[in-house]
């Protein structure tokens, strides 16, 4: 238990809050004079005429957010009430999109690793890189594996300057009841963009140091020395693009981006007490094992022909490597009944995919009310899991390969309707060689296979205009996606079972039904949409003896969710986010859905406010609010109390840069997490959420 005397930096907060008065309201969409197109669309359709939920959080978004938290995870979370509660940890276990898995991509370049879900996808970039992040809700094949509770692409940067242009950024964060050297964080960033001749460039440096979280009484919170965490870290970001032009429509760019954060090992989890409501905490003291880790390199390889005989050509190629390394312990799957001695391992993730994307667009069909995409994707992910320490295979390598053919149509059939449609046809293989699993599965020897899958999933929708400002829209989805077969890998422990007739590889397709009214008018953008999610087959984690196995069970989620932004003038800009969700699986297997979701696959009923406000060319501010409904389960160890976080952030220009000042959790909230209360009932991650904290930031053009 940590305690200290409250200093003057303490006080920052109150005035600071007071000054920019109530509170208000938040979507991420915000009023753009020209139509948004959605690139992860892949036909680029307009965001109003979307029969999908998109959301296009822009770079001003972005920025607000990142002056009150570096973690992208936590930037999602603050503006998509359908996204789970971040965990303030590396590992993103639990986060849901609409109780669904989430593709996470950068570019279009997929970051999951479902083979073997490490639950790290969320951490692969560091968003000073990022220009804009398009979200997809609701399951969605058009990109591929994954998506079966939405998309979440991370658009990059791009060069926008003839000349030579550079910009510096740096920040510093403390918890405001004291300055610390262990709790303090502060991050320096560089880029610089140009253009000379056919050439332009980008490239940006980030560098970060994360130091102990404190919660709202003050103390440690707890180091998450088995999964991840973000706290007690260092990081840093290389990116760098490089685009030739042949023309005015031919371009071909070249991009690669290296991310890695890595624990610096000063600090040991205290375990809690679960039952007496005391948190897990942190002192002091190097943990067993090496330092856990993220680390991600993707490269992207793009040619564009936006006037190749009257139709756009694009072709993409990509690698991605990532290796995620978690921390040591004495877990029950790791030991050895013929060995007397405690065994300490770790584990590794490694997954290496390389695929290329290629898609042909023709539009100005039927008098210009047509447009037509063709394509072919082709993804090969070459996935293992290691255990470091002892030197022992825990998930043999696993190569999946999908060859997925797809086609997609947009009509304008009248002029106030407009019809969407879509196929994929899924041809997916897996490759296993035989393997033996480790001793705590009884060493027994597993059949290798190649088990293969086709399935053609299907998209329809349709806008409907009542007026130019007024739409009606419905929309069927179907996404596809793999259960983590990893786990269902190492869990075997009955001899002479074979891979070709493992029913737990089958693959997870969800159906997903929604329809609602999207309202854009000049000061006001209204909408609301009700949603069902089907899988007859879907993957439930459970826990047993400290093993965890993947569970096939019928799943059905249902929910709403709404938005509002209102903009008052020029200068006020009022916004609000709110999502229903509720969900149930089939644990006995009798048809019927009739067991509640817990945490772990489901986010709880939120609602986020905000107010931001340009008060003249120099001055803006922004004030949101979070907040997350209790929820009950089945499992009576799980309950949410629910909590309120309010952040709010300033920023100033000056002669001379950019001044910003935040403070996250503006009443300082002493508070579990969602995760912590909700998803497992667990001593060593019984987590509370960070306190008040100010950030500090400066940023310079030049």
């Amino acid at each position: 238990m940590r305690h200290s005397l409250s200093t003057p930096l303490g006080l920052v907060a109150i005035p600071f809050a007071l000054s920019v008065t109530t509170a208000a309201i938040a979507d991420t969409q915000t009023l753009e004079l020209a139509p948004i197109q959605i690139e992860s669309s892949r036909i680029n359709t307009e965001q109003g005429n979307n029969s999908q939920v998109v959301t296009v959080i822009t770079r001003e978004q972005i920025e607000q957010q990142m002056s009150i938290s570096s973690d992208s995870s936590q930037v999602l979370s603050s503006l998509l009430p359908a996204y789970s509660p971040n965990t303030q940890k590396l590992n993103n276990s639990s986060q849901t999109f609409r109780g669904r898995s989430v593709l996470y991509m950068i570019d279009g370049v997929p970051q999951s690793n479902p083979i073997r879900e490490g639950s790290r996808s969320a951490h692969t970039i560091d968003l000073a890189m990022v220009e804009r992040i398009e979200v997809i809700h609701g399951a969605s094949a058009i990109h591929g594996l994954g998506a079966t509770g939405g998309i979440i692409n991370f658009i990059t940067k791009s060069n926008r300057s003839d000349s030579l242009k550079q910009s510096i950024n740096a920040s510093i964060t403390t918890p405001t009841s004291e300055l610390d050297s262990d709790t303090l964080s502060h991050k320096l960033g560089y880029q610089a963009q140009g253009a000379k001749g056919n050439w332009d460039y980008l490239v940006g440096l980030t560098r970060e140091t994360q130091g102990m979280y404190l919660d709202g009484n003050d103390d440690y919170v707890g180091a998450e020395t088995l999964r991840g965490d973000m706290q007690g870290s260092d990081s840093y970001d290389v990116f760098a693009k490089v685009g030739y032009w042949f023309n005015d429509d031919q371009n071909l760019e070249l991009q690669h981006n290296r991310y890695k954060l890595e624990s610096n090992m000063d600090f040991r989890a205290v375990t809690g007490d679960r039952a007496n409501g005391i948190a897990t905490g942190s002192t002091k003291g190097r943990p067993e094992g090496k330092a856990h880790f993220n680390e991600v390199e993707t490269t992207n390889l793009t040619y564009t022909d936006s006037d190749l005989a009257g139709m756009e050509l694009n072709a993409q190629a990509f690698l991605q490597d990532f290796k995620g390394r978690y921390g040591a312990s004495t877990s029950s799957s790791f030991q050895d009944p013929n060995t007397p001695e405690t065994i300490y391992d770790q584990s590794q993730n490694e997954s290496e995919k390389i695929g290329a994307k290629v898609s042909l667009t023709k539009d100005g069909l039927l008098d210009n009310r047509l447009k037509v995409i063709t394509g072919l994707d082709v993804l090969q992910d070459t996935t293992s899991q290691k255990l470091i320490l002892t030197d022992r295979t825990y998930v043999p390598e696993t190569t999946y390969t999908n060859y997925a053919p797809f086609a997609q149509f947009e009509l304008q059939a009248t002029d106030r309707l407009i019809l969407q449609a879509g196929a994929r046809y899924e041809k997916a293989k897996l490759d296993v060689d035989t393997y033996q699993t480790v001793a705590a599965n009884d060493n027994v020897t597993v059949n290798g296979g190649s088990p293969e899958f086709d399935e053609t999933v299907y998209n329809a929708g349709a806008v409907f205009k009542l007026t130019p400002s007024v739409s009606l829209f419905a929309n069927y989805s179907e996404g596809f996606g793999m259960p983590d077969v990893g786990r269902v890998l190492r869990g075997i422990d009955t001899p002479n079972q074979d891979v070709n007739t493992l029913l737990n590889l089958s693959p997870i397709v969800t159906d997903n039904y929604e329809a609602g009214v999207r309202v854009n008018q000049q000061n006001v953008d209204f909408e609301i949409s009700y949603y069902e999610s089907n899988s007859d087959l879907g993957s439930r984690l459970s826990e047993v003896n400290g093993l965890y196995t993947v569970n096939r069970e019928k799943k059905e989620i249902k929910g709403v969710e709404a938005s509002l932004g209102l903009a008052l003038n020029e200068q006020h800009r009022l916004e609000t986010g709110y999502s229903y969700i509720r969900g149930k699986s089939d644990r006995d297997g009798d048809g019927e859905v009739d067991t509640k979701l817990n945490g772990s696959e489901l986010p709880p009923n939120r609602l986020r406010v905000a107010w931001t406000a340009n008060w003249n060319n120099k001055l803006s501010t922004m004030l949101q609010a979070n907040h997350s409904f209790s929820r009950s389960f089945e499992e009576d160890n799980l309950d949410f109390d629910g909590y309120t976080l309010v952040d709010a952030s300033m920023g100033y220009q000056l002669p001379v840069g950019r001044l910003n000042v935040s403070v996250a959790n503006v009443f300082d909230e002493d508070y579990f997490t969602y995760y912590s209360q909700a998803s497992y009932a667990n001593d060593n991650s019984y987590f509370k959420g960070r306190g008040r904290t100010l950030t500090v930031g400066y940023g310079v053009d030049f």
